[in-house]
């Protein structure tokens, strides 16, 4: 296991809350599992390449599922998204800063070169701009009945209607 460590604080001390998360491996089921439980506007995902854990305490406080990017245009072999990124209501903060952190850490060890993920546009993204990625685009909404909504099995959701930033990472 990783233990993250934020270093010293302001005050000359270490921060406890993220001193004590660790990293774990995932099985999709378990990460769905949280994502179903946790996560505001997502559902669970099909796939992935890999899925890591925060722990807080010994408890599951977060999850990061990664996987093939999701718009067909943006594949290639050495790039991956952070298809979700979910934490609990009793995670530290810093939380979301430190899985997308391990996930580009595990990706480039794997030979990756960029990581992307997206974020709506009524989020943040402090938690990406605090791990060096750049925002690269916007989305376009859409609504019920277009894009990949009308292939057989997918599902619209409210959420989509909502623009959203495409953030990239490269090595």
């Amino acid at each position: 296991m990783v233990t993250y460590d934020t270093g010293p604080t302001s005050h000359g001390t270490r921060c406890t809350m993220s001193k004590l998360l660790k990293l774990i491996p995932l099985t999709l089921q378990v990460a769905n599992d949280f994502v179903t439980k946790y996560h505001r506007h997502n559902k669970r995902c099909v796939g992935c390449k890999f899925c890591l854990g925060a722990t807080y305490n010994g408890e599951l406080v977060g999850v990061a599922i990664v996987g093939r990017p999701v718009a067909r245009k943006l594949a290639d072999p050495l790039v991956m998204e952070v298809n979700r990124n979910c934490v609990s209501p009793e995670a530290p903060k810093g939380t979301c800063s430190f899985l997308y952190s391990r996930s580009m850490k595990v990706w480039q060890s794997m030979g990756g070169k960029k990581l992307i993920t997206y974020t709506l546009e009524t989020e943040s993204g402090a938690s990406l701009r605090a791990t060096n990625f750049k925002q690269k685009a916007v989305t376009q909404p859409f609504k019920k009945g277009t894009g990949w909504t009308t292939r057989k099995g997918r599902e619209w959701q409210k959420v989509q209607l909502i623009p959203r930033i495409r953030w990239e990472w490269k090595v």
